[in-house]
């Protein structure tokens, strides 16, 4: 296995590939291609799998479930707590939901999966309390910009923090200007997406002339060149959904892929990073 790996927490040490689950679960005939898909990236090491409790309203928490099955202790589970679910009794109701549906009694890592109803405060509360009654190991928070994060700072046990999950691909890079060299000080970054949905959300970026002779070069995919480029940054996860055995083999190889400069420098003309700040992108 790769020695590029992620540390959580100052202690857990995973893959800078992981598992997404997004979009898993809406599709019942498809259910034991994806719990088979999560089983084989534990297999390979892909020990961080993500999921949510707005996955398929949950389907997907069962589904990751599943796959856990007898070898729970193979993965660094983290899932995610609607905004309206994060903060006092709703947050452990919510929590233990998550638990019951992943047939388990702990979360690795649990997150605030966007801002808005309840204050940091309240939200860091709520996760201290899970944190001892030992539902949860670790909290962070997804879809925070740079000045949410200094808010966050400034709240009690606000730099308890583990992690921040943003969207972050080739074409998306506006977290690349603040948002990103200020987390890799403090916490690693989570990249959602970072194959912008399978093109699903920029068209043109598996297509790419450059990101394809990239790829060529390296007798890779053009899937494996972005994952590459996402974790050419230290202290940056992927997690990418794999809904097959063959794509999750194709994103574990990808840890072995490293870019040169020259390949990076090409990427970067076709994609630049933004020299101004840009809104957050979500998805």
């Amino acid at each position: 296995m790769t020695d590029k790996q992620v540390i959580f927490a100052g202690q857990v040490k995973v893959p800078a590939i992981g598992q997404g689950t997004w979009y898993m679960g809406e599709n019942p005939g498809r259910r034991r291609d994806e719990v088979s898909a999560l089983s084989a990236g534990l297999d390979l090491g892909l020990r961080l799998i993500d999921t949510a409790e707005m996955y398929a309203d949950g389907a997907a928490e069962e589904i990751v479930g599943e796959a856990l099955s007898g070898r729970r202790d193979d993965a660094f589970l983290v899932s995610k707590v609607y905004p309206w679910n994060a903060g006092g009794q709703k947050a452990i109701a919510a929590c233990e939901a998550s638990l019951q549906r992943l047939k388990t009694d702990y979360l690795d890592l649990y997150l605030l999966h966007w801002s808005g109803n309840y204050s940091f405060t309240e939200t860091v509360e709520a996760m201290e309390t899970l944190i001892d009654q030992g539902k949860i190991r670790h909290w962070g928070v997804s879809n925070l910009d740079y000045d949410d994060m200094q808010a966050l700072w400034q709240v009690a046990g606000g730099r308890q923090c583990a992690t921040n999950q943003v969207l972050y691909h080739l074409a998306s890079r506006g977290i690349e200007y603040d948002l990103l060299p200020w987390c890799q000080q403090q916490m690693p970054v989570m990249a959602y997406s970072p194959l912008a949905q399978a093109g699903r959300l920029r068209n043109d970026l598996l297509s790419n002339a450059v990101v394809n002779e990239v790829a060529d070069a390296h007798n890779a995919s053009a899937a494996q060149i972005l994952l590459a480029w996402v974790i050419r940054q230290p202290g940056v996860i992927a997690i990418p959904k794999a809904a097959n055995i063959v794509h999750v083999e194709q994103n574990a190889a990808a840890l072995d892929i490293t870019l040169s400069a020259s390949d990076l420098a090409r990427l970067d003309k076709a994609y630049p990073a933004p020299k101004s700040k840009t809104a957050l992108d979500m998805a």
